[in-house]
């Protein structure tokens, strides 16, 4: 199953009947998509489509689960804008439209020869019930249209996602060694202290003494600087993204629940850094898993 962005763009244009009859008027639309937490649809359909607003409004709650989207529908002419010259009985007809009005209101102005002509090249199937059929076979269209282009980006995001689940993994595995060395160098330490407190003293005792307590203190030490099981919770954080991009489908939010127990174990590791090379480790990591984050959010 594919993984699907929120980011996505589709747009259409088809005539309303069928066949291409001279004059007929045509249909578009235009469906812009970013990322949200729910579904928000926005509609800017014009006068003619406004009917089909609930129909299409159905078909993308069927199809989509998340995502802010604008939904721009027209009807036009066909491309040449060809201006049609009316005919006697349109004329006729507007003119006796235009003497009732009058007659029940006598301020109103004329139509003008530009009005005329408008009234007159409007086509007259826009009536039609084809016209919402016509819509809506667009916008399943559209749609399908939107979800290609939502999959295209959001495999672009899944790879990405993986690359840097694939840096994470080498920058555990760099930190990993890092404690074993640090528990022994700070064991050392102790020793060298303990050896320069006791100063000239040579007594057997007093040497035995001194190791024992460097012991404990470097044991205290490494039970501190511990980060085994943040490594081990953050690579089986790993495991479960990479599985879940290989699975796809609907998973922004699973997703960006994970990115939050990365940050935890990122931020722990760095509390119990002790040497900067661990902590050059640990900035590194939230860099990579602040960009996961803002990637996670564009997904479906």
């Amino acid at each position: 199953m594919a993984v699907y962005s929120m980011t996505g763009y589709a747009t259409l244009q088809s005539g309303v009947a069928q066949g291409e009859v001279p004059g007929a008027p045509s249909l578009g639309i235009e469906i812009r998509a970013v990322n949200s937490r729910f579904l928000d649809l926005t509609f800017k359909l014009s006068e003619e489509l406004r009917s089909t607003e609930p129909a299409v409004r159905e078909l993308l709650t069927k199809a989509l689960r998340r995502g802010k989207l604008e939904i721009r529908a027209w009807v036009e002419g066909r491309s040449d804008h060809h201006l049609r010259q009316p005919t006697t009985s349109e004329l006729q007809r507007l003119i006796s439209i235009q003497d009732a009005v009058r007659a029940w209101l006598p301020t109103a102005a004329p139509l003008s020869v530009a009005d005329t002509i408008a009234l007159a090249s409007r086509p007259a199937n826009l009536a039609i019930t084809g016209l919402q059929e016509a819509m809506l076979e667009l916008s399943a269209k559209a749609i399908d249209a939107l979800k290609e282009s939502r999959a295209r980006e959001g495999g672009r995001l899944a790879a990405m996602l993986v690359g840097h689940t694939r840096q994470l993994r080498e920058l555990a595995q760099t930190a990993s060694p890092m404690i074993p060395r640090l528990v022994e160098q700070q064991r050392l330490r102790f020793m060298e202290r303990w050896n320069e407190a006791l100063g000239a003293s040579t007594a057997p005792s007093d040497s035995q003494a001194a190791q024992d307590r460097a012991l404990s203190e470097a044991t205290a030490f490494a039970i501190r600087i511990d980060v085994a099981e943040e490594l081990t919770r953050l690579s089986s954080h790993l495991e479960e993204i990479e599985r879940l991009l290989a699975q796809g489908g609907e998973l922004g939010k699973r997703l960006d629940f994970l990115i939050q127990e990365l940050h935890r174990e990122a931020n722990t590791l760095g509390s119990k850094s002790s040497s900067l090379e661990l902590t050059r480790v640990s900035v590194d990591m939230k860099v990579l898993i602040e960009q996961m984050r803002e990637q996670v959010q564009n997904l479906e």
